[in-house]
């Protein structure tokens, strides 16, 4: 498959046309089910699911998809994959839930276990970031033009931190008991990723459960604008690589030159 502008153009769209199938559900009054893991589930999630499902099958009928809303596929399937697309057909339903607004859409291409484009949509904030190797990422609010993000340089002696609305650990409490003084960014869903990458804060780490589907989109996005997702051991983020659909511990920074692992504490190592 050739990755170019526009493949990456058609995938916003894509993303935008199921956000807005999302809207009309968002604003009224509806049903929240749980899931076998006790996360919520909505129509909103499901109606996301079938459009972005339907139209990335006419765009690359032979590219494999991995939803979270889709159907089970075991690892002897998807362990044959060296290209998928990697769907969160919507990211923050506790966000959702809640009406705070930070939930997004997020379509991600994986290529030998790696996010090479992605899309993260925020359709209450009419907001888009997006990206591919090698042509950069960028921003775009409503019908105004797309603009280029990069990551910055971190002030080393009071990063900006973001803290999960909904996920706090004990060893997130330590790491940041590790910084010597941190300002703190509340956020929510993949919208982490993407506040890094166009500069407005400086590290995400997560010392807590998440799904591949839950990162790769915003993976993508901040690695083309310069930063970097590692596990604990400095190692790149990588997909599809075991049968579990569950990252490791990681690290999310847009300054590379600063070393983030030092804050770890040893009962998150």
């Amino acid at each position: 498959m050739q990755i170019n502008r526009e493949l990456l153009d058609h995938v916003c769209d894509i993303a935008i046309s199921a956000g807005q199938k999302t809207l009309p559900i968002y604003n009224s009054h509806f049903e929240v089910e749980t899931k076998d893991d006790d996360s919520p589930l909505t129509q909103a999630d499901l109606a996301a699911h079938r459009s972005i499902k339907q139209a990335l099958e006419a765009l690359t009928p032979d590219v494999p998809q991995l939803s979270e809303e889709g159907a089970d596929i075991d690892f002897a399937t998807r362990s044959t994959w060296s290209t998928y697309w990697l769907i969160d057909p919507l990211d923050g339903t506790k966000e959702f839930v809640n009406k705070n607004d930070q939930f997004t859409i997020n379509i991600a291409l994986i290529v030998h276990h790696e996010p090479v484009l992605g899309a993260v949509y925020a359709p209450v904030l009419d907001t888009l970031w997006f990206a591919a190797r090698p042509l950069g990422a960028f921003r775009q609010q409503g019908q105004t033009a797309a603009e280029p993000i990069a990551t910055v340089l971190a002030k080393r002696d009071k990063p900006r931190v973001l803290v999960s609305r909904s996920h706090r650990t004990p060893d997130i409490d330590a790491l940041l008991d590790r910084l010597p003084d941190y300002e703190p960014v509340t956020m929510g869903s993949s919208l982490k990723f993407c506040v890094i990458a166009d500069g407005g804060a400086d590290f995400y780490p997560r010392l807590g459960p998440t799904s591949e589907w839950d990162t790769a989109a915003g993976h993508a996005v901040l690695a083309c604008a310069g930063g970097q997702v590692t596990d604990l051991d400095g190692e790149p983020l990588r997909y599809n690589v075991t049968e579990s659909v569950l990252n490791t511990h990681f690290l999310a920074f847009g300054d590379v030159t600063h070393d983030w692992r030092a804050y770890v504490p040893e009962s998150a190592a």
